[in-house]
C-alpha cells in the first residue's frame, strides 16, 4: 500500500467509526477528491459528513473549530500547506486558546491537514515546510506523517489527545510504500516511544551516528544511511517520531548514549525550528554524556525555485545528509 491510499484508507475508516467526524476543504468531493486524491470516495460514502467549501482558509478553519468546540470531529484539508498562514489566527488564537480559557478544558478535536514540501516543482509558494511556526504554542501539537506509521493510528492519537492538531503531510510521500526501507535495513518501533519508529542495520543502539528526522525525510535519510554504510562503513540509526510537538526526549537517550554522533535533519529553513528545540532538549538532558553538539541540517535560506536543479541545490538531499554526518562524526 502507498502512503497516500493509507492515509484515504484511515479517513474512510474514522468517518465509519465515529458519526460525529467531518471532512472539510476545498475542492474534496468527487469525483475530484482533493488536489492529491486523499479524500476520493469520502463524499460518496458520506455525503453529509464531507463538506466542499469555499476558498477561505480562514473561514474552513473556523468552521472546524466550531464544530470541535461543540464535542464533533472534524479533519481540515489545506489544499497546500502553505496556505494554512491564512488560518494561522483560527489555529493559534482560537482552537488552541479554546482547549483552557474557559475555565475547565474543553476537548477540541480538530485536524488540520498540511500537504506540504518541495520536490515537485511547484515553485515558492506551494513548496514550504512551515512546522517551525507552529511549535511551542500552548495547547496545539503538531504531528508529521510518515511512511512507518499507520495513519488511522496516527489520526486516532490525534483526536484522543482532545487539543487540535497540525498534521504536516510531505507530498513526496503520497506516491511511496508503506513501510518500505530497502534491502539493508529493518525497523521497528522504539521501546517506551509508540510514536517513534525506528531504522537500523543490526545493533541500534551502537550505530555511529543516530539522525532524528519526521517522516518526510525518511526516504532521503535511508539513501543516505546506505551511501555512509557502503562508502564509508558508517552505521547509522534513524529515529522518526510521529508527533513533533511537544516532543519527549526521554525514550530516545538509550540509543543516544551509545552513538558517537547526533544529527537532526528537517525540509524547513534554519532559525527557530522543531531541530532546534529538539537538539535543545537533548543537549540539556544529555550534555554530560554528549560528545559533540547535536548537528542540525536545514535547506537552504531561501524560497524554494520551480526549476528542477534550483529547487535541488536550496532543499536538503541525501546528499546533504551524507556530508553532515561524516562532518559530524569529523574529530
Amino acid at each position: 500500500m502507498r502512503v497516500g491510499e493509507n492515509l484515504n484508507a484511515a479517513l474512510h475508516g474514522l468517518l465509519e467509526s465515529d458519526p460525529s467526524a467531518y471532512v472539510i476543504g476545498e475542492d474534496i468531493l468527487d469525483p475530484y477528491g482533493g488536489a492529491f486524491k486523499i479524500t476520493k470516495g469520502l463524499s460518496t460514502r458520506f455525503p453529509d459528513r464531507v463538506l466542499g467549501t469555499p476558498i477561505s482558509e480562514s473561514g474552513i478553519t473556523g468552521l472546524a473549530a466550531g464544530l470541535a468546540l461543540c464535542g464533533d470531529a472534524a479533519v481540515v484539508e489545506i489544499m497546500f500547506g502553505d496556505f494554512v498562514a491564512l488560518a494561522f489566527d483560527q489555529i493559534v488564537n482560537f482552537a488552541a486558546k479554546s482547549v483552557t480559557m474557559y475555565g475547565s478544558r474543553l476537548p477540541i478535536r480538530m485536524v488540520v491537514r498540511c500537504p506540504t514540501g518541495g520536490g515537485r516543482g511547484y515553485g515558492p509558494t506551494h513548496s514550504q515546510s512551515l512546522q517551525k511556526h507552529f511549535v511551542g504554542v500552548p495547547g496545539l501539537s503538531v504531528y508529521e506523517m510518515s511512511p512507518l506509521h499507520d495513519n488511522r493510528a496516527v489520526f486516532d492519537a490525534m483526536l484522543a489527545s482532545g487539543g487540535p492538531c497540525v498534521f504536516f503531510e510531505d507530498k513526496i510521500l503520497y506516491t511511496r510504500r508503506m513501510n518500505d526501507v530497502g534491502d539493508l535495513f529493518r525497523h521497528d518501533v522504539l521501546p517506551g516511544a509508540e510514536d517513534v519508529a525506528r531504522v537500523f542495520l543490526e545493533d541500534p543502539e551502537a550505530a555511529d551516528c543516530v539522525i532524528i528526522a519526521p517522516g518526510g525525510m525518511v526516504d532521503r535519510v535511508v539513501t543516505a544511511m546506505r551511501s555512509l554504510l557502503l562508502e564509508q562503513e558508517v552505521t547509522c540509526c534513524l529515529l522518526v517520531p510521529s508527533r513533533l510537538y511537544p516532543f519527549d526526549a526521554e525514550p530516545l537517550l538509550p540509543v543516544l548514549r551509545g552513538a558517537r554522533a547526533v544529527l537532526v535533519a528537517e525540509e524547513g529553513t534554519a532559525g527557530g525550528t522543531w531541530g532546534s528545540e529538539v537538539a535543545h532538549r537533548i543537549h540539556r538532558l544529555m550534555w554530560n554524556d554528549l560528545r559533540r553538539p547535536v548537528a542540525l541540517v536545514n535547506s537552504a535560506d531561501s524560497v524554494i525555485p520551480t526549476a528542477a536543479h534550483l529547487e535541488r541545490a536550496v532543499l536538503v538531499q541525501d546528499s546533504t545528509i551524507h556530508d553532515a554526518v561524516l562532518e559530524a562524526l569529523r574529530d
